[in-house]
């Protein structure tokens, strides 16, 4: 369910056709965030490029916590499940990441991890009020300073698609109530999770 008209599976042609078949071959669904860039597949493209050059040069559990901050501040559930998903594939049991998801500052993370996450926030609240101290911060913690351009372009980059889900009614999909209860609802921060379509695994 979507606030704008997306373009049915069913009558799907040429660049549509091949990125809802791209993505329903990797989820075994067709994810509600693809169909609401039906009407733009171009830009879900450039999308794609653009995660993937962020990705090249970043360690993935550090993508994956600044950009979990980030999805937080916005209050993305759709950016929250769908990373947290990752993350729990990859990177941390279902409990650590309940903990994550509830209060990061008490979850058992590297000091450094809090101040990265602490500093994504900042970034999606207000990067107005950022200052050359909150930078140093980060170098005290051994950040250099192409990592602190890695986790700002990160953090910024999910406000763009975070906002962009919400603003066009994109619902996150109903595979997630497949998740452990109550991850799931440490993840939920903003919209409720579908009820409609057939997006289940």
């Amino acid at each position: 369910m979507a606030f704008i008209h997306t373009i049915p599976e069913s009558q799907a042609a040429a660049d549509v056709k091949k990125m809802y078949e791209e993505n329903r071959a990797e989820f075994g669904y067709l994810p509600n965030y693809v169909k609401a860039f039906s009407l733009r597949p171009q830009v879900m493209e450039a999308w794609g490029q653009f995660l993937g050059t962020l990705h090249r040069d970043m360690d993935a559990r550090r993508y994956e916590l600044v950009t979990l901050a980030a999805a937080r501040a916005l209050e993305s559930t759709y950016c929250m499940l769908a990373h947290g998903s990752v993350m729990l594939k990859e990177i941390c049991s279902s409990e650590h990441l309940t903990r994550i998801a509830q209060d990061y500052q008490s979850a058992d993370l590297t000091p450094a991890e809090v101040a990265m996450m602490a500093f994504a926030e900042q970034i999606v609240r207000d990067a107005t009020a950022i200052t050359q101290a909150h930078i140093d911060a980060l170098r005290q913690h051994g950040f250099t300073d192409s990592e602190i351009f890695d986790i700002v372009t990160t953090a910024a980059a999910r406000c763009f698609f975070s906002k962009a889900l919400d603003a066009l009614g994109a619902e996150p999909d109903k595979a997630y109530l497949a998740l452990d209860e109550n991850l799931r609802q440490a993840l939920t921060v903003g919209r409720p999770i579908s009820l409609d379509g057939d997006n289940h695994v």
